[in-house]
């Protein structure tokens, strides 16, 4: 039941925020830790391209953008040293984008830092309202929260 004073818009606007805060936060860090070109949407690409490598083809239709998008996406990442092309060895005609020794630290070093900020909510919140909001959350979100089309969400 909604009143006055906490409307049913609230409550995304403040998600939205919180993400948008830890995700800010996140690459703050990042820069400092010698990642200033990465940017939240690389994330989701990173993820996406996943530890075999994947095609641009399959890349687009994981982050539920075009081919094109997608290609655009990994030119840039291609040219900051986060992803590679190489020859797929299943078939000649093809190329698969894989993740770089920088894209993986990149990753590894996000996963600390997620750890961090988590661990600076839970100091300033309490370690046992951290863990409620994440558990009310599970309770409330549908099981494929995490899909990596978030991209292409946010682009309509």
């Amino acid at each position: 039941m909604t009143t006055p004073d906490r409307p049913g818009f609230v409550l995304p606007l403040l998600l939205l925020a919180g993400f948008r805060t830890l995700v800010d936060d996140l690459h703050a860090e990042l820069a400092r830790q010698g990642h200033p070109d990465l940017r939240p949407a690389h994330g989701f690409v990173l993820q996406a391209v996943g530890p075999a490598g994947t095609t641009a083809s399959d890349l687009g239709q994981r982050l539920g953008v075009s081919k094109q998008a997608a290609g655009k996406t990994v030119d840039r990442l291609v040219a900051l040293g986060y992803l590679e092309r190489v020859d797929d060895p299943a078939d000649a005609r093809r190329k698969l984008v894989r993740v770089t020794a920088k894209g993986r630290d990149g990753l590894h070093r996000s996963a600390a830092v997620f750890d961090q900020l988590r661990g600076r909510w839970a100091a300033t919140l309490g370690a046992d309202r951290v863990t409620a909001i994440e558990d009310d959350l599970r309770r409330m979100v549908p099981a494929d929260v995490f899909r990596l089309d978030v991209p292409g969400w946010f682009g309509g």
